[in-house]
């Protein structure tokens, strides 16, 4: 099968962006479906590249778009196959990037699946696209029925593995997300712990099938074999379909449960708490009775849809063993989740900890996207607005932390005057340092930071005149002068204790 014979193809509807005789002329060897920045790792020669272009954004520059083409083009890929669906049309640098490598790029439009042009590749590949009638499986059509009956029996995904593997002498299985979580495995298959398995999704080994369902790059489901199983493309194509079916069932029903969530956010955030409008929220999201509750709000650096807070929020807690939880859009860009207990232990053990584990794994889902958190202490039901706040005030913490901070805030580490101030908005801080600090900083380009590192010294070495002196390795009366000349400019007199907090706090904004 040649590249021009995909847009042949009118039932899948690709229309050619940019490619000329030679380029289309290419024999294809395969299908890869990705969306990393550098998928060179991935691919074979003589494959066609399926992306949705999730990790293109307009002012991501050309530089990024350049890299991804050419990373296509020396792993010897024969086209790029673009989907519309996200960014609504071809980018004009991807077309540019692609004339540049010499890359066929043809467009996929919303209404075809990145499935259907998989099998298509697949059937021409096995003779079947003009050779067999379209409605040939490559699944017995007894196994089908029985994965039919078992899906519409409400069978989760563990069982539609065992069930689907069984005839093919039940291979090690694992149905994987973005980040690593395992959804399901076979019954053969070793437990895959989630930074292992994230990991094995970026290496290429192994065989991994993504299951085509609408989804985030927080929450995709990727069908995984390790190295060595024997499994027909089409087969697994087929089983891929079968749980996107799954997936959009649960997705249904988690829509369903949507407006609940939502409710019982905007219940814990009234302004004029109402116990028994929460109550009932709680009832709705199937968290009521509770031995303890934890609040998450998590947010992005930058601006990010509020449905990616949602997704990225609910897969990161999704890690949390037997965690259950509503998690909806919060105040402003943030999304919030409400975590119930059901032992005073699970709550002991720290939602926070476990996060900070996991939140990696989420960063690495989309790496030009930096995502915070804060996290509550575990309340009663009674107190879910207070545990809102604390957490709301620690996602301001994180957000407001020096670059390379803590990702992940806890209110209980909110213990000290810069962790304190990192929740005050950085323009309150600015002007404040300015206030306390300007006459120093405006005191010249030499003796401006000479005086504040030496204020520095003085206050952090407990205003000791002969320990700030072999610190900065000046003589004792040098440290006198210049402690004079700071009480002078700034009007504050540092024998007195609330002076020094004053011009210390300064220094921490």
């Amino acid at each position: 099968m040649h590249v021009d014979h995909l847009l042949r193809l009118d039932r899948l509807d690709l229309s050619l962006v940019w490619g000329d005789e030679t380029l289309l002329g290419q024999e294809i060897a395969g299908v890869t479906a990705t969306d990393l920045e550098d998928p060179a790792r991935f691919l074979q020669p003589g494959e066609v590249v399926l992306s949705g272009l999730v990790w293109w954004s307009p002012d991501g520059g050309p530089g990024r778009t350049d890299r991804f083409v050419s990373a296509l083009r020396q792993a010897g890929a024969v086209a790029l196959l673009a989907g519309e669906e996200t960014h609504g049309e071809v980018p004009r640098e991807l077309v540019a990037a692609c004339r540049k490598h010499r890359v066929a790029l043809i467009a996929v439009p919303p209404q075809t699946s990145f499935r259907a042009v998989t099998e298509a590749v697949y059937l021409r590949q096995w003779g079947d696209l003009s050779g067999r009638p379209t409605s040939h499986h490559a699944l017995p059509e007894n196994v089908r029925e029985d994965l039919d009956r078992a899906l519409e029996g409400g069978a989760g995904a563990g069982e539609l593995l065992d069930r689907a593997f069984a005839h093919l002498g039940a291979p090690a299985c694992h149905l994987l997300t973005s980040s690593g979580r395992t959804v399901a495995r076979t019954g053969g298959a070793a437990r895959l712990p989630a930074p292992k398995a994230a990991e094995t999704l970026r290496g290429g080994r192994g065989t991994t099938v993504r299951v085509e369902t609408e989804s985030t790059a927080f929450d995709t489901w990727y069908l995984h074999l390790p190295e060595g199983a024997r499994v027909p493309p089409r087969v697994l194509e087929e089983i891929s379909g079968l749980l996107g079916r799954y997936r959009r069932r649960l997705d249904r029903h988690r829509a369903a449960r949507e407006p609940a969530a939502g409710r019982l956010v905007a219940a814990v955030g009234a302004l004029r708490p109402d116990a028994e409008r929460r109550r009932d929220a709680l009832e709705s999201c199937g968290l009521a009775g509770g031995s303890a509750y934890t609040v998450v709000a998590a947010a992005p650096e930058h601006g990010e849809p509020a449905e990616d807070g949602i997704a990225a929020l609910g897969e990161a807690l999704a890690h949390l063993p037997a965690a259950a939880f509503a998690v909806a859009r919060g105040a402003g860009d943030d999304a919030t989740a409400i975590v119930a207990h059901s032992r005073e232990s699970e709550a002991e053990a720290g939602v926070g900890e476990r996060l900070r584990e996991v939140w990696p794994l989420i960063r690495d889902c989309r790496p030009q996207s930096t995502w915070r958190a804060g996290v509550s202490a575990p309340v009663a039901a009674a107190d879910l607005d207070s545990a809102l706040t604390q957490a709301r005030y620690a996602l301001a913490a994180a957000r407001s932390s020096v670059p390379g901070g803590p990702p992940v805030v806890v209110q209980g580490e909110l213990d000290g005057v810069a962790l304190l101030l990192a929740g005050v908005p950085s323009d309150v801080r600015a002007v404040y340092r300015e206030t306390v600090l300007g006459p120093l900083l405006d005191a010249g380009p030499k003796s401006g930071p000479m005086l504040l590192d030496t204020l520095r010294a003085f206050l952090s070495h407990d205003c000791s005149w002969a320990r700030t002196a072999e610190a900065l390795h000046i003589h004792v009366n040098t440290v006198h002068y210049r402690v004079q000349r700071i009480e002078l400019l700034t009007g504050r007199d540092l024998s007195r204790l609330d002076n020094r907090l004053d011009l210390r706090t300064a220094l921490l904004c």
